[in-house]
């Protein structure tokens, strides 16, 4: 097997070929990561979801890092990983083209919403609070591949 680093372009195509990453935040000194639906432009990855844990944290700490991976012929793949800031797109006056961009660049997908906005168990609180979205500032981004020799 033979590991080679990706160029910043291959890691961009990978991020824009792929929806489903892993999002790395961290409060008061322990990590988090759960899975995410999102989608890539302009230096950014845009993403939905309820109010919650990840939420909460990345307004704690706007600190993160998110990791997509493709899985090719046989033992092959790539990871390319982002090191960024949260950024949130509030639905009040002055946000209104960044949320328009977030909602039109996520609906391209087909049930782009349903990962951000099923929860497992519904809270009375959850219930009340709107959904956020967000997006994700691409500040550093690297990558690898692995590929049969």
């Amino acid at each position: 097997m033979e590991i080679r680093t990706l160029s910043t372009l291959e890691c961009t195509k990978l991020l824009t070929a792929n929806r489903v990453g892993r999002l790395a935040c961290a409060k008061d000194g322990q990590p988090y990561i759960v899975p995410f639906y999102y989608a890539h432009a302009d230096n950014h990855l845009y993403a939905f979801s309820m109010p919650g844990k990840k939420i909460d944290w990345m307004r704690a700490n706007p600190l993160v890092s998110v990791q997509v991976d493709e899985h090719g012929t046989n033992r092959g793949w790539k990871s390319v990983v982002v090191n960024g800031r949260y950024e949130e797109l509030p639905d009040r006056i002055g946000h209104k083209v960044q949320l328009d961009h977030a909602w039109s660049l996520l609906s391209r997908h087909t049930d782009w919403w349903e990962p951000g906005a099923l929860k497992p168990a519904t809270s009375s609180v959850a219930e009340h609070r709107p959904h956020v979205f967000f997006r994700i500032f691409i500040a550093e981004v690297s990558g690898r591949e692995a590929m049969e020799t």
